[in-house]
């Protein structure tokens, strides 16, 4: 879905899927339950916002939709760019990345309120993480944030993420996603700092399980 596709979310909340849909997330692997300490960071910036403006990197999640709307009113552009790296792999032309994200992007500068990276970048090699930075840096509004998940080891293969936030907005519940996945890159923090030159650090964390949750702000 592009980000031109505005979504306005609120109201009635989505089913869980069921049947065959239900069937096939459980068969894709197990799901864990993962605290995070920089997701209610991040809604605390956004809730000072009257209707945000929230870019999604991850797929459409029902309750992830429904828990924006509901509690942040906010307009919910949803990217997918999982799919993206998907489409590329699949036909070999990763090296068109950089240019694809850098097009893929057509809000006017400073018409965004809040990113949520999830842990993209680790399947990025560093010229299409530039680019997308880039991007994310440029539409971002003065106040606004981005939240990231970094790994801190490389590794040749590994799957992509579905995260799904829980009510309680302390925790993120690991789903399968159906894409092929790949390597996944490290970015020091001075890389990161670097890449997303305009905005600064506001919270940083290392989880239990050495994944770095960042909190990026523009200066207001």
């Amino acid at each position: 879905m592009s980000i031109s596709d505005l979504l306005k979310f609120g109201g009635k909340k989505p089913d869980a899927p069921t049947g065959a849909e239900a069937d096939a997330s459980a068969s894709r692997g197990p799901e864990t339950v993962v605290p995070s300490k920089a997701l209610p960071k991040f809604i605390g910036a956004l809730s000072q916002k009257e209707a945000p403006v929230l870019v999604d990197f991850g797929p459409v999640i029902g309750t992830n939709v429904a828990f924006f709307g509901e509690h942040l009113g906010c307009k919910l552009h949803i990217e997918d760019l999982a799919a993206e790296i998907d489409r590329h792999t699949r036909n070999n032309i990763r090296d068109a990345l950089p240019a694809t994200l850098a097009a893929r992007f057509t809000q006017p500068d400073g018409s965004v309120d809040g990113v949520l990276c999830w842990d993209i970048f680790d399947f990025l090699e560093p010229a299409a993480a530039k680019a997308l930075a880039l991007q994310i840096v440029r539409v971002l509004k003065p106040g606004g944030a981005v939240m990231g998940f970094f790994c801190t080891k490389g590794v040749e293969r590994a799957p992509f993420t579905k995260f799904e936030i829980l009510e309680e907005t302390s925790s993120l519940r690991h789903r399968p996603h159906p894409g092929l996945g790949g390597a996944k890159f490290v970015l020091q923090n001075r890389d990161i700092i670097k890449m997303f030159d305009g905005l600064f650090v506001s919270e940083s964390f290392l989880l239990k399980s050495n994944t770095r949750e960042i909190l990026l702000r523009k200066r207001a």
